[in-house]
């Protein structure tokens, strides 16, 4: 009595899709991604659209603080069940669509050099405005800002933004935004019936967002301690 009890707990995981073999380029690439995002220790999935060595992979992974948990199946399936990794079955493959239309806005960043002189970087911030409604099956991706859609997004559809997220209509999709760890991001609904809701990895499924906030206009952000908060829009 007593010998096992089996509980639940929400797990933040972080997906890595590798488009390169080359552990110099992927520990280059990865080490600026944690100090510039502070991912160290995070729980990552693995995935990948080239040949990897995957027990190698996962070596690198550990190297650099982070908790390899599973792969997605795939090129690397097979290499997983041989040594009894943990292998996720694939997604449903969604259809990337391109929004109506861009905004591209460029900013100067100034930053020092080895010689302490300035120099200029431009940077470019992006917002995607999308007019029709997203449907089932599609996907619409902003990876240098915000989203604004005009319309609702059906069940079964995704946006993803590095941005905010803002949806003049009904959220009954997937809405995730702060891709790349910006906790500042924001989520904006004029109702709310999402299937998940996340910014900067800390997500909320269907079951868990609060019942007072279900079909209504909603202002979504993190608070202090990374927690989701839901409020309420006065419209």
């Amino acid at each position: 009595m007593g010998d096992i009890r089996i509980t639940g707990r929400m797990v933040n995981f972080t997906r890595l899709t590798f488009d390169t073999s080359d552990h110099s380029v992927i520990r280059s690439k990865l080490s600026t991604m944690l100090d510039e995002n502070a991912y160290q220790g995070a729980l990552v999935i693995i995935d990948t659209t080239v040949e990897q060595e995957l027990i190698s992979l996962i070596q690198l992974l550990i190297d650099l603080d982070l908790q390899p948990m599973a792969v997605i199946d795939g090129l690397l399936g097979d290499q997983a069940r041989a040594i009894q990794f943990p292998v996720i079955a694939a997604d449903r493959p969604l259809q990337k669509i391109k929004a109506t239309k861009e905004q591209v806005v460029e900013h100067n960043n100034a930053a020092k050099t080895s010689e302490n002189t300035a120099a200029q970087h431009n940077i470019s911030q992006v917002t995607s405005y999308h007019d029709e409604v997203l449907r089932t099956g599609q996907c619409l991706v902003q990876n240098q800002g915000d989203i604004i859609v005009n319309s609702g997004i059906n069940s079964g559809s995704e946006l993803i933004a590095s941005g905010n997220i803002h949806v003049y209509g009904s959220v009954r999709g997937r809405v995730i935004a702060g891709v790349g760890g910006d906790t500042s991001a924001r989520i904006f609904c004029h109702s709310l019936e999402a299937e998940l809701v996340s910014i900067a990895g800390t997500y909320c499924v269907s079951d868990d967002i609060p019942e007072d906030m279900i079909k209504k206009a909603v202002h979504i952000y993190l608070n202090e301690q990374q927690e989701l908060v839901f409020e309420a829009l006065q419209i």
